[in-house]
């Protein structure tokens, strides 16, 4: 009975529309920051490393190298303060969890790009 209260509870605070994107991808993660009374949006490209957990707490990490020194963030998925999350390059890649990425520098932490090939006929 309390199971049943705590999943419609859930269902209800899903995001319907995720996205579609995926490890390996390059993305845009558009954040809304509050700081006092007033809000922003502050944008956070990087590549998905991993995503976590399953249900409402499904979460995923974005990496970036900002002045030579990699940083990380990790997003919850459903959460409210993501206005948008956009793919700037697809990748290509055969892991789950990309986070070999973190000891490699330069060319050698670059990810294939899936490359969308379409119909001669059309």
């Amino acid at each position: 009975m309390a199971m049943d209260l705590i999943r419609t509870i859930e269902e209800g605070q899903k995001k319907a529309d995720t996205g579609t994107f995926k490890v390996g991808d390059t993305v845009k993660v558009h954040f809304k920051i509050i700081e006092g009374k007033t809000e922003r949006i502050q944008v956070y490209e990087g590549l998905v490393i991993c995503f976590k957990n399953s249900g409402i707490g499904k979460t995923f990490t974005v990496r970036k190298n900002s002045y030579g020194v990699g940083v990380e963030r990790v997003f919850p998925l459903h959460s409210p303060r993501i206005a948008e999350v956009e793919v700037v390059r697809p990748g290509k890649v055969r892991r789950a969890k990309l986070y070999y990425i973190r000891e490699k520098i330069g060319k050698a932490a670059k990810i294939k790009t899936l490359i969308v090939k379409k119909n001669a006929a059309e």
